[in-house]
């Protein structure tokens, strides 16, 4: 009786999450605005969530151009013209309003076009930021997340294959108890175009109770949307990160136990489909019943509860085998400062057929972040802010990397990439397909108050390059930090 009167629980969550897919309760909200304008040069939205009334002053701030980790792709390459495309939360000199922006990366010049502000999304809220996509004609897509109810989403795509100078809106549909919807309220998405298959997007929605419902969605041609259907509901919810490899797409979840709060989130799961959403299964292959309900289930990966530990999703991908390496933070808390250390960066991969991890480094706060890169069957790489920066404890810091010649088990620095900065950076991502010359892009910003933010970009070896804030050519070439 208990599990029935909890599978009757689940359905109705699933059917109020369903319905406020086209309920804005909060009528502040206005409608994003098209500009299809240069944006003269690269602008990062400086944000800010939860003051927390101590010396770190915000939970977490910064410049968060790139974030959060649960949005993805940000950047994605096309070997048919060489270019690596890209997005990002873009604003004015006032930082008054967030800007999608899009751009791209000549490999064959070295040069970055001047960025093309696509929409004004009438929030300064960084968990709006856009996603990016290509399908099979080169067709670029922009998926303009939101987050929570309160502001629509929006898409995109652009007019001609590889080119950002226009685009037209997308009036997408999903399919909600046997009806055609509009497709317009979607949070922390991730999307990946599957050759001759179409679009396979996780994202979120949140119910009644403010419960993070994860689930997923495929389209054949990226307007008409199939019925959305829920990877998982424990406890308050879930964030999830994915990735995407010849036709399988993984996805690494926590969970927010009920009565903690949702700054508390902990344990790691994980589950792959290689059937475009068909079926889920672990990475021993056995098949989940979806949706998961119970703390116990076939997907988890970390039981960090029985550690009392808070488990952070940064990054995940395959090895060239195939097989999935998940990038976590574990921590005693949420609340910056010292009291929540050790902050330790722990690398999981799936090899013989079973989990094993390690930790690759420590960092001074929860919401660092960064990308993890399979180089060889020997060869890892982690970028990401693991230096103390200027703003001690909050998020970001100096961005370092690191390497492992054995697989992933030993972890040395390789390089301090920035160094005596004036400000934080935060939230290096890797590229889909990422390129020795463009490897990982982020931004910086100020921790602890408003501030300018700068957007970055490396190279393999570790070279960083700044792109400008202010410029007016056409294609842009960037300037390399000593």
């Amino acid at each position: 009786m208990k599990k029935i009167l909890h599978f009757i629980t689940l359905i109705a969550v699933v059917a109020t999450a369903q319905a406020q897919t086209n309920v804005h309760p909060d009528a502040r909200y206005a409608e994003a605005e098209v500009l299809l304008q240069k944006a003269n040069g690269f602008k990062g939205i400086w944000y800010m969530n939860q003051p927390s009334n101590d010396e770190y002053v915000y939970k977490y701030s910064g410049g968060l151009a790139t974030y959060p980790a649960n949005h993805r792709p940000f950047a994605i390459y096309a070997k048919e013209v060489n270019k690596t495309f890209f997005c990002f939360g873009g604003t004015n000199d006032a930082n008054s309003t967030l800007l999608h922006n899009v751009s791209y990366y000549d490999h064959k010049t070295g040069k970055v076009a001047n960025p093309v502000i696509l929409l004004d999304k009438k929030t300064t809220d960084a968990h709006d930021n856009p996603v990016i996509s290509l399908d099979d004609q080169g067709i670029i897509w922009i998926f303009s997340t939101s987050h929570g109810v309160s502001r629509p989403s929006y898409i995109h795509r652009s007019k001609r294959p590889y080119d950002i100078s226009e685009f037209e809106t997308v009036k997408a549909t999903e399919r909600v108890d046997g009806q055609e919807k509009p497709f317009d309220n979607f949070s922390y998405f991730q999307v990946y175009h599957i050759k001759g298959k179409g679009f396979l997007a996780l994202f979120t929605k949140y119910n009644q109770w403010s419960d993070r419902v994860i689930g997923y969605n495929t389209s054949a041609d990226g307007v008409h949307w199939n019925e959305w259907k829920v990877l998982a509901h424990i406890g308050q919810g879930h964030y999830q990160i994915s990735a995407e490899a010849d036709g399988k797409v993984g996805v690494a979840f926590d969970f927010h136990p009920k009565g903690k709060g949702l700054n508390y989130r902990t344990n790691l799961h994980y589950l792959e489909t290689t059937d475009f959403g068909q079926s889920w299964h672990t990475a021993t292959g056995v098949t989940a019943q979806l949706p998961l309900t119970d703390i116990e289930n076939v997907a988890v990966v970390k039981d960090f509860v029985s550690e009392k530990l808070n488990c952070y999703l940064l990054d995940i991908t395959f090895d060239k085998k195939g097989q999935p390496a998940i990038l976590v933070i574990s921590s005693k808390g949420y609340e910056a400062g010292p009291g929540n250390n050790p902050r330790q960066w722990r690398l999981f991969q799936f090899k013989n057929n079973q989990w094993q991890n390690h930790v690759v480094t420590t960092s001074d706060s929860n919401y660092d972040m960064g990308s993890i890169y399979v180089e060889s069957d020997k060869v890892l790489k982690v970028i990401g802010p693991t230096v103390d920066g200027p703003q001690v404890y909050n998020p970001g810091g100096e961005i370092t990397m690191w390497a492992s010649k054995d697989g992933g088990s030993t972890w040395k620095k390789e390089k301090q990439m920035t160094q005596n900065s004036p400000m934080n950076h935060s939230y290096v991502r890797q590229p889909r397909g990422a390129q020795p010359d463009f490897y990982g892009i982020w931004a910086d910003g100020h921790g602890r108050k408003p501030s300018e933010s700068y957007l970055y970009f490396t190279n393999q070896k570790g070279d960083v390059y700044q792109l400008p804030r202010h410029a007016t050519e056409d294609m842009i070439t960037p300037q390399r930090k000593k």
